[in-house]
């Protein structure tokens, strides 16, 4: 198992965890029993497939 040399500072440890930031999904438009949703381009697939249903609001 790999083991670090030596310890990492509290600012270069910081300053590393800094530079990550999340994403918001893309959505598009996709009709599902005649309605026009926005759902994450990833999960188009699933929803045209009827894995996942439309949420009713």
């Amino acid at each position: 198992m790999a083991v670090p040399k030596r310890k990492t500072s509290r600012s270069n440890t910081r300053h590393r965890r800094a530079q990550w930031k999340a994403t918001p999904p893309k959505l598009v438009p996709v009709t599902i029993d005649g309605r026009e949703m926005l759902v994450p381009q990833r999960l188009v697939p699933a929803y045209r497939r009827g894995l996942i249903g439309p949420e009713e609001a």
